[in-house]
């Protein structure tokens, strides 16, 4: 599997620690607009040092095929300067099941814009086609109505609700677990 992929608008890069400060940056400037969509954060998540650690943790398990992080930019910022969001494949498991969780998140500013839409579709084509994965699974609140829509566009079907699923900003949440399957492996 590449490191970088692009699409028309955007470039997916597999970043090291050496972007450590880019996606700290990233963080920060959205702190307050994901929060609302993921875990609480540990103070010192907001820090250099925690950021590095995660980027070389992710490194070790991309190595190792069990997870996958693109860090999106777009392709006008010619040195990767300005992440703008990521798309993730993560618990990547083979043998008979040959399946994955997406995660995705988009910095606010660049909402609206088919972005997100744009770097799964890639994705997906990755995982399908190079990593020959058979099931792309989603999770997502049921008041998240945004990446409802971008999972529906792509072709996702919903498996039905998950009570009290993940424990999202402080609180257990029901998601709805949405589902896509390679058409080519059925």
């Amino acid at each position: 599997m590449n490191r970088v992929y692009e699409t028309e608008r955007l470039r997916l890069v597999v970043v090291d620690s050496t972007y450590a400060s880019k996606i700290l940056k990233f963080y920060l400037e959205n702190e307050s607009f994901l929060m609302r969509w993921e875990q609480i954060k540990q103070p010192d998540f907001y820090t250099i040092n925690h950021q590095r650690r995660i980027l070389n943790l992710e490194e070790q398990f991309f190595m190792k095929g069990q997870m996958v992080r693109f860090w999106i930019f777009k392709k006008e910022d010619e040195t990767n300067d300005e992440p703008i969001g990521s798309v993730s494949l993560t618990n990547i498991i083979r043998g008979v099941f040959q399946s994955c969780f997406l995660g995705y998140k988009l910095g606010e500013r660049f909402t609206g814009a088919g972005y997100m839409t744009e770097a799964i579709s890639k994705v997906m084509e990755v995982a399908f086609d190079e990593m020959e994965l058979h099931r792309i699974e989603a999770n997502i609140m049921p008041d998240n109505m945004k990446s409802m829509n971008v999972v529906k566009r792509l072709g996702f079907e919903n498996e039905g609700l998950a009570r009290k699923y993940l424990k999202i900003n402080g609180k257990w949440e029901d998601h709805y677990h949405m589902v896509k399957l390679n058409e080519y492996m059925i």
